[in-house]
């Protein structure tokens, strides 16, 4: 088996390959000096896509099925009516033009089916690798939306879209801020199952608001997909079984708020997290780079330091910047400053794999 890395940057995609266990060999970048916000492996026909930002010129995406990549149509919103405008409970204007493609992630249910969450807010369908894409309007005409707020954005996002194995059409995606929402149909009717959830930045009588929740990650149990973990703005929640609410991990760690959140594909009870200063800092806690491992549902934390900056360090790892793989036991990890981590005994020690990439968006395994 050959193991990859799909690494979305600030200025291009690059792909990591692995040699030999302790040697990888760095591409370089496609779309160089192109943000790219998330790429896509598909398992399905070995096809790669890849989400660009090219700011001033919008979004772009882009599929590669061989040798070249190719553009394809970007997820867009249909429009209202001239002179027709929708606002939100705090009468601000919902916007209605594609800001971000900040996630993506295939829909077994028919080849080349695919998800896309964006930003402001809104699921993308195709049903065809990416020539079209069609806006899911069970959940965008939710009453609930006019709730939603920014989470680092300007406008509400989907970061998260959790595919369960046993049937595709349970979908469970997070939003930032508006909770996590769930269809049991393929898309045409939601749920939001944030319940238990806690925002400690909302007014107390608004604090467990399900459509006021801002999961920063949400990770799923490939095995056990009733399993979920969520690395929420001010804490790390479970939620134990369909069904549940979800309960909030009170374990020691140096900080409770954070963005990234990886699950275990096999064992329920492990999952790794990212802890950070929170709000305007976003650097390690203490200058350390840390990464949070449970082996028991919650109940406690391992600190894993091997390897990592532990002084003057201004490292943060975004949303998607920590993935594990197949095996359970490799993960990557990647930072704002540009440095690329790998390790094969499940976070006990890392490797250096990249010092001086431009930012890094997003980490993804590779694995044919």
């Amino acid at each position: 088996m050959t193991q990859q890395l799909l690494i979305s940057t600030r200025k291009g995609l690059f792909v990591a390959t692995r040699k030999k266990r302790d040697r990888w060999q760095l591409s370089d970048p496609e779309f160089r000096g192109v943000p790219v916000s998330m790429a896509l492996w598909d398992a399905r026909d070995g096809a790669i896509y890849a989400a660009l930002d090219h700011g001033h010129f919008g979004v772009k995406m882009h599929r590669k099925l061989g040798r070249k990549f190719a553009e394809q149509p970007a997820p867009a919103y249909p429009q209202l009516p001239k002179g027709k405008v929708e606002k939100d409970s705090n009468g601000r204007p919902v916007s209605r033009k594609l800001r971000l493609a900040w996630s993506l992630e295939c829909d077994p249910r028919m080849p080349g089916g695919l998800w896309c969450g964006t930003i402001p807010g809104g699921l993308f369908h195709s049903a065809d690798g990416g020539a079209s894409w069609k806006l899911v309007e069970g959940l965008w005409n939710v009453k609930a939306r006019t709730k939603w707020g920014g989470g680092g954005y300007d406008s509400p996002g989907i970061h998260s879209i959790l595919v369960d194995p046993r049937d595709a059409n349970v979908v469970t995606v997070g939003i930032s801020s508006g909770g996590v929402w769930r269809t049991r149909d393929g898309g045409s009717k939601w749920q939001n199952v944030a319940t238990g959830m806690r925002a400690a930045y909302m007014p107390k009588a608004l604090a467990y608001d399900p459509d006021v929740q801002d999961p920063h990650r949400l990770a799923m149990c490939a095995a056990s997909p009733d399993r979920l973990w969520a690395q929420h703005h001010n804490g790390i929640f479970r939620m134990q079984r369909d069904g549940a609410t979800w309960r909030e991990v009170k374990a020691k760690a140096p900080s409770r708020f954070g963005f990234a959140c990886a699950a275990h594909p096999t064992d329920p009870d492990t999952a790794w997290f990212v802890p950070a200063q929170k709000d305007e800092c976003r650097v390690p806690v203490d200058g350390a780079l840390v990464v949070l491992r449970t082996s028991d549902g919650g109940r406690s934390f391992t600190q894993l330091r091997g390897g990592l900056p532990q002084q003057h360090a201004y490292d943060l790892v975004y949303r998607h910047g920590l993935d594990v793989s197949a095996d359970g036991r490799s993960l990557v990890m990647a930072s704002t400053s540009g440095r690329v981590w790998t390790s094969d005994d499940s976070g006990e020690g890392w490797r250096e794999l990249a010092a001086n990439l431009p930012p890094v968006y997003a980490v993804r395994w590779v694995e044919a």
